[in-house]
């Protein structure tokens, strides 16, 4: 039997064989965000922006308009807030519109929306109510779906999709009680017995686990005659014996989430509902989420559209000495911020969306940029919009409508949006997972060079692959267009910022070059300076999407001064950024702040937290969560 999950130990090096045997190993498709990393900067795999179809966006504008007129007149998002949960008959109204098939084939009666008008949906829908895009997105980005459509066999397919586009709603299960991103100590197990499998665990964090009818479980099946073992992909019926919703989880925001703690207790699962082979559940979701992380900041382009909206009404009509606030330049900052970032983010939510549909480029990368970018920079426009807002921004949307005024729910999207920093891996895991793709082409020629436990020969191997390597490398970082003048020249006022993107892609892979070649295996401890590189790359890469859809809307629309303006502006914002990321590189408090943090953690600075009351009380950090039958009320609630 596999160990408990409260007694399950993992060694440094065991946790980062886990991780690095899941992801995907080979790019048999160009990536723009990869090669940007590499001081190549290929306009060309993204310019002329990538149109949908004729009828995709027939089909696509079609739902939109179903779906809008649903979320004026069927969501009531005051209620939603006020119960914490969102109304059965939302949901009902929800899965007769189809929005639960949004990704799913025609053929499985699905709409089959391609992944720009999901990501657009999400964005309406999200407006309406966040806790209903979290909702449609954990069911089909994450969740049955997805890893069916990419893993699936053919009779899974038929049997599970057809209910997830209509009737069903699926959950994904991956963190536990002591397991988050380090998923070499899932301690959830799968014991082979005959035809089934026997699964014992507890998951947490389940979003959409308290109204699931279908789960994608992943555990860890144990290495036996017959079976290679491994972390493993399970679809389960959520109304099986032996599974207990113990709990029905409460946040800051997203209060009508139906996220919760599940036990598993020796439940039978059949071998058939197994989702590619023993082993792969890693791999399964880690490329379920290429395309699945998209959604999240799909609904951030959506909450910087609502923010610009509210800044720019309210900056309009409050005065303040004689003129209204928008007048005034440290308010006029703000909203110049919140519209150049929304302009850049949807050019970037967009640009990977539709590459994703057409499958001619690598899309992982970009799609990690784009929840990290997105996360972090819906944030701030919220916390903007608050500021802006003054005392109005903290005040409840429920509390300004009882005294008669509009009621701009305003800190209430600020506690909503918070969680987009920590979902589907937080903004310091996406810095380390995007900086090991970024580097992916240095260890695959070098790695063996800084590898402790590789032999002298293949040092040796690996030196001679290197050496040619960056023979070749090394001398085209050192001049490129974006030292020439008239250098893209098509894009007109935009020329000078697509010049800079060149110029700064060299410079981020010289600096990454000299930064392997002095620290070599010491680098994946530098976890702030990897974070200040994928931070460039993430501004270079926004800048890029802003540009190339700037330069899209100006041939094809009648607002192509205006996303000039907007491009512009957020190129001028993001290269000062830029700038001072690539001066911190080189001059930071890294050490300074190593040396404080451990003298935190000796105890040395306890004196310090003297002269207040910890009202947290007692209890364990992390919950014991030992296999066994459940104790509690099962709080499931069916929707039908």
């Amino acid at each position: 039997m596999s160990a408990p999950a409260a007694t399950r130990k993992v060694s440094e090096r065991e946790a980062r064989q886990v991780a690095e045997a899941a992801r995907e190993q080979a790019w048999h498709k160009p990536s723009f965000a990869k090669e940007l990393f590499l001081g190549r900067f290929r306009l060309d795999l993204v310019h002329p922006h990538p149109l949908p179809s004729p009828e995709a966006v027939a089909k696509g504008e079609a739902f939109l308009a179903r779906l809008r007129d649903f979320c004026e007149t069927e969501v009531d998002a005051a209620r939603i807030e006020r119960e914490a949960r969102i109304p059965d008959e939302t949901v009902r109204g929800l899965k007769d519109l189809g929005a639960f098939g949004m990704k799913i084939d025609e053929a499985y009666g699905g709409l089959g929306l391609t992944q720009v008008y999901y990501n657009k949906a999400l964005a309406l829908v999200g407006s309406a109510s966040p806790a209903i895009g979290a909702l449609l997105s954990a069911h089909q980005s994450i969740g049955v779906p997805q890893p069916l459509k990419l893993f699936g066999t053919e009779e899974q397919k038929a049997r599970f999709l057809p209910r997830c586009a209509r009737t069903d709603i699926s959950a994904f299960l991956l963190t536990e009680p002591d397991v988050g991103s380090d998923p070499a100590r899932l301690a959830t197990t799968a014991e082979p017995d005959g035809d089934d499998y026997v699964l014992d665990g507890v998951k947490l964090w389940t979003t959409n686990g308290v109204v699931a009818d279908l789960l994608v479980v992943m555990a860890r099946v144990p290495k036996s005659d017959g079976h290679k073992g491994g972390i493993t992909a399970f679809v389960v019926e959520a109304g099986t014996e032996g599974i207990t919703v113990e709990h029905r989880n409460a946040f800051m925001g997203l209060r009508g989430l139906e996220n919760g703690v599940t036990r598993f207790h020796r439940v039978r699962v059949p071998a058939a509902n197994r989702v590619g082979p023993e082993g792969a559940g890693l791999k399964i979701a880690l490329t379920t989420l290429n395309t699945g992380r998209l959604s999240l900041p799909a609904g951030c382009a959506g909450a910087g559209k609502w923010c610009l909206k509210i800044a720019r009404e309210w900056s309009g009509a409050r005065e303040q000495w004689g003129k209204p606030i928008a007048e005034h330049e440290a308010v006029g900052a703000k909203i110049s911020y919140i519209a150049a970032t929304t302009f850049a983010l949807e050019a970037m939510v967009d640009l990977a969306s539709q590459m994703a549909d057409e499958d001619r480029n690598d899309i992982r990368i970009e799609a990690a940029l784009a929840k990290l970018y997105g996360s972090e920079a819906a944030w701030t426009m919220a916390d903007e919009l608050v500021q802006i807002r003054g005392g109005r921004g903290f005040e409840t949307a429920e509390s300004l409508a009882a005294r008669g005024e509009r009621g701009v729910p305003a800190e209430q999207l600020l506690r909503d949006l918070r969680i987009n920093r920590i979902f589907e891996g937080s903004t310091e895991i996406m810095h380390l997972l995007i900086a090991r793709e970024a580097v992916d082409a240095h260890l695959s020629v070098a790695g063996d060079l800084i590898d402790p436990d590789t032999s002298l020969s293949d040092k040796a191997r690996a030196g001679a692959r290197a050496g040619g390597f960056y023979a070749r490398w090394l001398p085209k970082l050192v001049a490129g267009p974006g030292q020439l003048p008239h250098s893209y020249a098509e894009f007109g006022t935009l020329a000078g910022h697509l010049r800079y993107i060149e110029r700064s892609s060299r410079k981020l892979a010289r600096c990454t070059f000299y930064a392997m070649s002095r620290w070599q295996g010491r680098m994946e401890l530098k976890q702030n300076f990897l974070a200040r590189i994928v931070d460039i790359g993430a501004e270079l890469f926004a800048m890029s999407a802003a540009c190339v859809r700037a330069q899209h809307l100006a041939a094809t629309s009648d607002h192509g001064l205006e996303a000039r303006l907007l491009a512009d502006t957020f190129c001028s914002q993001a290269r000062v950024r830029t700038d001072e990321l690539f001066g911190r590189l080189w001059s930071n408090t890294d050490g300074a702040d190593r040396g404080l943090t451990k003298a935190v953690l000796r105890g040395d600075m306890a004196w310090l937290e003297a002269g207040i009351v910890d009202v947290s009380g007692g209890g364990p950090w992390i919950e014991e969560t030992a296999p066994g039958a459940s104790r509690v009320e099962n709080v499931r609630r069916v929707i039908r």
